[in-house]
């Protein structure tokens, strides 16, 4: 049963601003109409496309959350982020990721990825991986999208480490795990340790 136009490009807005990450193919589904007729209600709503709308909700992200990395310097979009707690990226690889023989991705990719989301979850504004486990489960092919899920695990507050468990999938399918053990110190620490 199709919505009427208005009706519908007010729910859309309505949508999209709840959940940021709904795909095209998402939204037409939704509402029964093709992925072209979203397209131009997105247009006609000012509604930017989804690469743009998460490139937007992970530089928000970054500006207001995280202390141990710069914007440039993460492999991936953060789009959610919980300080000490968990965090989630999306990191869409292209062909500049990827061999050319066989299409498959350059595993640096996948492991800098998770890397980089572990220290971005540390609340201090020093924190290094000091050893990691790292396991390649299943192939990732340019056009897949990966989402890295990070959570920590434990703190080691005499060795000043804490655990970060990192799962990355393609679709529903696990791809990358790690575990991050990340060496962290407050401000205080650092002015003690100089």
């Amino acid at each position: 049963m199709r919505i009427p136009k208005k009706e519908r490009q007010s729910s859309l807005k309505k949508l999209v601003a709840d959940d940021p990450f709904l795909t095209d193919e998402d939204l037409s589904r939704h509402y029964h109409v093709s992925v072209q007729t979203i397209r131009l209600d997105r247009l006609e709503c000012g509604i930017p496309e989804l690469r743009k709308r998460l490139k937007q909700v992970a530089s928000q992200t970054m500006a207001n959350e995280v202390k141990s990395l710069g914007t440039d310097e993460v492999i991936g979009d953060i789009i959610d982020i919980k300080l000490d707690q968990s965090a989630i990226s999306i990191f869409d690889v292209t062909e500049n990721h990827v061999f050319k023989r066989n299409q498959i991705a350059r595993g640096h990719h996948l492991f800098a990825q998770a890397n980089s989301l572990a220290v971005a979850v540390m609340d201090d504004a020093l924190a290094l991986t000091a050893k990691s486990t790292i396991e390649f489960l299943k192939p990732v092919k340019a056009g897949d999208r990966v989402i890295a899920r990070a959570e920590v695990k434990r703190e080691t507050v005499k060795e000043k480490r804490t655990l970060v468990e990192v799962i990355s999938t393609v679709g529903d399918v696990p791809v990358f795990t790690g575990q991050f053990q990340m060496y962290r110190t407050t401000e205080e620490q650092q002015e003690e340790e100089k």
